[in-house]
């Protein structure tokens, strides 16, 4: 799947990070500029776009016309509808979700503004990807059937056994790898020598293992 993320925030980085693990391919755009040279090599197989994606060229630039799928997720609800009213009208993008940051604007997102689904900002993440992508499970998991891959999420509470170790010494289930994690809001590289704290949430693909057992490793 080709997905386009308008918004590097917090929330745009994460989900470009899961999709990108379950082997979608992954374009993030914002225009901070620093912000976009600040997840240089913090966000691996993404593709990092700078620039005002309220822009029709900008968005064609960086492949509007190919994306299955485009998340609006700015901090801002009025980009949010420019940005889905240019990709379902302009572009014709098959699926296009948006983030509603103020609910007083929710009556807004709709298909006049080419928004197929519309996520409150409290959305949790998972929850948030498989609205996004259309994909569906009874345990609240992230399956996506081509990839034959699993996203599961995990927290580190402070009773969990985790709590101080190196990432690299929590032995996991065959087949399952972290793909970040979250850290005081902020997404970080999974290094095997990271020490795990309390707070700390991890996003993790497998091929086979369940929720139950990754949260086991951890707990």
């Amino acid at each position: 799947m080709n997905v386009l993320i308008a918004g590097a925030g917090r929330l745009g980085t994460q989900i470009a990070q899961v999709l990108s693990a379950a082997r979608n391919e992954v374009t993030l755009i914002d225009s901070d500029d620093d912000r976009v040279a600040e997840l240089q090599g913090r966000v691996p197989g993404v593709l990092l776009v700078a620039g005002d994606a309220c822009e029709p060229a900008l968005l064609e630039h960086a492949g509007a016309l190919t994306a299955d799928l485009v998340i609006a997720s700015t901090g801002d609800d009025e980009d949010n509808l420019v940005i889905s009213l240019l990709a379902k009208r302009q572009f014709s993008v098959p699926r296009v979700a948006a983030r509603v940051n103020d609910a007083d604007n929710a009556w807004l997102f709709d298909g006049r503004w080419g928004v197929d689904v519309a996520v409150p900002a409290a959305t949790p993440l998972i929850s948030l990807i498989e609205e996004a992508t259309g994909a569906t499970d009874t345990v609240a998991l992230l399956r996506l059937s081509k990839a034959g891959v699993d996203v599961i999420e995990t927290a580190i509470t402070p009773q969990s056994r985790a709590v101080g170790q190196a990432l690299g010494k929590v032995r996991l289930p065959e087949g399952t790898v972290v793909a970040t994690i979250v850290r005081d809001g902020q997404p970080t590289v999974p290094d095997p020598a990271i020490r795990l704290r309390a707070g700390d949430e991890l996003l993790l693909v497998s091929h086979s293992a369940t929720e139950q057992e990754i949260h086991a490793a951890f707990q």
